[in-house]
């Protein structure tokens, strides 16, 4: 039995937020639409769109705000910090994505599709989504947050977690624009559980990034050499991808940050953030969470510390008192 053909990619994307994750997002797009695509592309760092610029000139084009990206462009991504920022985004009226969807020409230009990557709560994804359909009833909204980290924008693996059902029309549109991106694509239900889906995801992250950390630091203490223990943990039921591709001890997974000063990867400020996000909806949903407090104390005490600050989330392991000097017995 033949295989369905995948949609053809679009010609005039846009995207909006070149941060440490859009960059890398940004880049792997640019490679892989056709030949003869545009790119329409804005950040608040000039400097971020001048790099992509630079990188393809024939396919990028600058754009000075976010209703010109909408303006020039049929699908829009994008990858923000925060919940203030997508609002500011989508409903500024005079520079946002409503600007465009309210001026007298969006109501004869083809219908528009926003796809929002950034981590936020559900609450501020669900009123933009009731905003832009309030002015553009044939505008799409999704929720389409990522998990894989930088080392993952970069080697275009992220997962993406969809907020729609697996029977949404637009399923196999969506999919084959973001694999240009990532790897998985998992509808996750419906509006913002895409979202519920990736609070839920960084909160277990983040949880077994402290865990991974103490027990390395108990594991040496106790005299095991960190790559042994690590091999320990792979091969029992300890094992977790944290362990395995980004451990906390600087040295034993070398492409880790750990192993460049932590480095890149996910600040320790946005897990900060997204543990908030996930102990609020937690609280809003009614699940008791445990371990949602002590989490959060220790990732906001790490993002206030001097010599955590700005780093990669797996800090922690500094923060907590791990030896990372261990390569000089």
């Amino acid at each position: 039995m033949s295989q369905p053909v995948p949609p053809a990619l679009p010609t005039s994307v846009g995207f909006i937020g070149l941060g440490i994750m859009g960059r890398p997002m940004a880049t792997n797009l640019a490679r892989k639409l056709p030949p003869g695509a545009k790119i329409h592309v804005h950040d608040v760092v000039a400097t971020a769109t001048e790099q992509l610029y630079t990188a393809f000139p024939d396919m990028v084009v600058r754009c000075a705000n976010a209703k010109e990206v909408t303006e020039k462009s049929d699908i829009i991504i994008t990858m923000l910090p925060e919940g203030a920022h997508v609002k500011s985004v989508y409903l500024d009226a005079e520079t946002g994505v409503l600007a465009a969807l309210s001026s007298p020409a969006a109501a004869e230009s083809t219908p528009k599709l926003f796809i929002d990557s950034s981590t936020i709560d559900t609450a501020s994804h669900l009123h933009v989504k009731a905003q832009l359909q309030a002015h553009s009833p044939t505008s799409l909204f999704y929720d389409a947050p990522v998990s894989g980290g930088v080392l993952g924008a970069e080697n275009g693996t992220v997962a993406f977690f969809l907020g729609c059902s697996a029977s949404d029309p637009n399923v196999p549109r969506l999919a084959s624009l973001l694999q240009t991106m990532g790897g998985q694509v998992i509808p996750c239900g419906g509006p913002s559980l895409g979202l519920a889906a990736k609070l839920s995801n960084n909160y277990l992250s983040g949880i077994i990034t402290i865990a991974c950390a103490e027990a390395m630091d108990m594991g040496m203490r106790a005299g095991i050499d960190p790559h042994v223990l690590a091999s320990v943990f792979a091969a029992g039921t300890a094992q977790n991808r944290i362990c395995d591709t980004f451990n906390p001890v600087p040295g034993v997974c070398p492409k880790a940050p750990s192993s460049n000063n932590y480095q890149g990867g996910f600040r320790v400020q946005l897990m900060r953030k997204d543990i908030g996000l996930a102990v609020d909806m937690a609280r809003r949903v009614g699940a008791r969470n445990i371990l949602g407090a002590t989490g959060l104390g220790i990732y906001a005490a790490a993002s206030d510390a001097a010599d955590c600050r700005d780093l990669d989330s797996r800090v922690v392991y500094r923060y907590l008192g791990g030896r990372e000097d261990w390569t000089n017995n």
